[in-house]
This record gives structure tokens, C-alpha cells and sequence, in this order.
């Protein structure tokens, strides 16, 4: 009988991570990986991923294993870490760009799979993704990178790399996903409707054609 296949999955209680690790659990045993930095919105990001997660009931997904790293000394008074000067809906994406967060990521989620023996490592990273830690080219240099330096096969997988947001919303209507947190300013557990990713969550909801569940502060 063949052992049913573990992956580790970087959940950040977003709505492209959320889904992922729904698909991901339909066939493997999922470990959501949660890495805390110290951004301004983690404390609600965190809680949108575990109601996230008891709402999903799936016996494949395993408790969210929490790796702590702080950027406070690399990213000093970024707004991510202070929550102010937010980049709002007008803003282009290059404005919410955080250095090295992939590298910080999926670096850490491969320690601890040396450490747990899982070799994959899935990112819910979109098709529109600019960033420079986003590109296939990137995802496949770091695995061979952290295979040879912890002696241990690591696997990144980015499977939604050629779709938009608007076509997992599509896809997995049928999920909670008025329970996820797409938003960089949230405050009392809801959406703030001002900062830049909360105009892409928007935006995606109405291209799909789906009804938007998202609790908005504006």
C-alpha cells in the first residue's frame, strides 16, 4: 500500500495560501508552515488562518507549525513593520514589495523539512506576481540551493504561477473564503477596503463573478 505523500505548505491566512492548502490536503498530508517576522498584520493573519483551517475539517491538515524570524533589525521603520503609510489602492504593486520574503520563507520551511522529513515545499505565488523571489527560474535555483546546503531533497512547487486570483476564486468558490485575510491593515478582525491589497482582493471577486463575503471596514 502506497504511503500517502507529506508536503509543507507556506500559509499565511491569505486567500491564494488558503487555497492551496485545501487542494494540497485532498491528496497529501499538509503541514501549514506559518513564518512570524514581526509584520504590522500577523496577529489577525495568524487567527484567519486557524478559523481558516477548523472551518476546512480536513484530517489531512496538520496543526500550523509557527517559525519565528525577526526583520526588525533588516527592515528598521518599514511601513510593514510599523503599519503606517500603508501603500493604498492607488499605489502600483511594486509599492508592497518586502525584500527577500520568499527567500526568508521558503529558506526557514526548508530547515524545518530537513528537520521533519518532507521534501515539498508548495507557494500559493500567482501567474501576476512581479517580484524577483517569485519566478519559476528563482523557486528552482533555491531547492537546488537548500538540497545541497541541508543535505536533504527540497521540492518548490508553485502550481497557481499561471493564474490569477480571479480564477482560484472561480475555482474554489465552494470554500470559506470570506474566512481568509488579503489585507495589510486590518483592524478588529476585518478588512480595512483602503490598502492595495484589499483593492486586488476586490477587483478579483468581481472579475470571477463571485459574491464577495469579505467583511470590509470601508
Amino acid at each position: 500500500m502506497t504511503s500517502i505523500e507529506k508536503v509543507a505548505v507556506l500559509a499565511s491566512g491569505g486567500l491564494d495560501s488558503s487555497v492551496l492548502l485545501a487542494e494540497e490536503a485532498a491528496r497529501s498530508i499538509v503541514y501549514p508552515i506559518y513564518v512570524r517576522c514581526g509584520l504590522a498584520w500577523e496577529d489577525v493573519e495568524y487567527d484567519a488562518l486557524v478559523s481558516f483551517l477548523d472551518a476546512l475539517k480536513n484530517p489531512h491538515t496538520m496543526p500550523p507549525a509557527i517559525l519565528p524570524v525577526s526583520v526588525d533589525a533588516m527592515y528598521g521603520d518599514h511601513w510593514s513593520v510599523t503599519g503606517e503609510n500603508i501603500p493604498d489602492a492607488a499605489e502600483p504593486d511594486e509599492a508592497v514589495y518586502l525584500p527577500g520574503r520568499n527567500i526568508l520563507l521558503v529558506g526557514l520551511a526548508a530547515v524545518w523539512c530537513a528537520t521533519h522529513k518532507v521534501s515539498r515545499i508548495a507557494v500559493g505565488s500567482l501567474g501576476g506576481n512581479p517580484f524577483p523571489d517569485a519566478t519559476p527560474a528563482f523557486f528552482k535555483d533555491l531547492a537546488r540551493v537548500l538540497s545541497t546546503g541541508l543535505d536533504h531533497e527540497i521540492r518548490i512547487e508553485a502550481p497557481y504561477r499561471g493564474l490569477k486570483k480571479s480564477d482560484l476564486i472561480k475555482r474554489f468558490a465552494h470554500l470559506p473564503l470570506e474566512l481568509t485575510l488579503t489585507c495589510m491593515a486590518p483592524a478588529g478582525g476585518r478588512h480595512c477596503g483602503r490598502c492595495n491589497k484589499c483593492a486586488e482582493r476586490r477587483k478579483a471577486f468581481r472579475d470571477a463573478g463571485i459574491a464577495d463575503r469579505t467583511a470590509y471596514s470601508a
